[in-house]
């Protein structure tokens, strides 16, 4: 699974920062808190090292 744009590959950097302890859980917002409850850590590691050349900055939410 790869990041569909710029933003969520850093709310999942934020979060697998979280999950790993280096950022406090409190810190985090938005998408960043659903995805450290919600996701383990390796589908984290996928979703943030997704290269971002290409990737739109936001992509509009599905309704």
């Amino acid at each position: 699974m790869s990041a569909k744009s710029k933003a969520q590959q850093k709310a999942a950097g934020a979060a697998l920062s979280a999950k790993r302890g280096k950022t406090k859980k409190s810190a985090l917002k938005g998408a960043s808190k659903e995805m450290v409850e919600s996701m383990s850590e390796s589908e984290l590691r996928k979703l943030a090292s997704t290269k971002l050349k290409g990737k739109p900055d936001h992509v509009a939410k599905a309704t």
